[in-house]
């Protein structure tokens, strides 16, 4: 029951970080203007993957573990949903990421570029959000 309950703990917590960026934290950087919303994303990214990263592999590792012990496919199921998230990173996400990272916040002529690039990454940010409600309900299901 230790590997259910800490995947199911970490899908959570992912899952919950991983909305609140798409529907309260992106908008609201947004509607400072994309100089600031810009020079906001850069930290909040960094100190986002230091969460969410370590998250998204634990709740995989843990969910491995309860498929391993009997859990059933449903276990693994989940667990590679969320662990998903972290190559969809890495192959999808992470050329917009450092598109991002290289655009100066005060330079004008950067900023349509910018605003465009944000707009992208919220997209993109979506389907982690997904994949890893989609892990959440799965594991939730389980535990009932």
């Amino acid at each position: 029951m230790t590997f259910q309950l800490i995947a199911t703990l970490c899908a959570a917590l992912f899952t919950g970080a991983a909305i609140y960026i798409n529907l309260v934290e992106h908008p609201a950087r947004m509607s400072l203007g994309t100089a600031t919303a810009l020079a906001e994303w850069k930290p909040s990214y960094r100190r986002a993957t230091l969460m969410q990263a370590p998250l998204a592999i634990a709740g995989l590792a843990a969910a491995l573990g309860a498929w391993a012990i009997g859990g059933g496919r449903a276990w693994l199921l989940g667990g590679l949903l969320l662990g998903a998230v972290v190559p969809f990173t890495l192959l999808v996400i992470f050329a917009t990421n450092e598109q991002l990272q290289r655009l100066d916040p005060a330079a004008e002529g950067d900023l349509d570029r910018a605003h465009a690039l944000l707009e992208r990454w919220n997209r993109l940010h979506a389907v982690r959000s997904l994949l890893s409600f989609t892990a959440l309900v799965i594991f939730l299901v389980l535990l009932r």
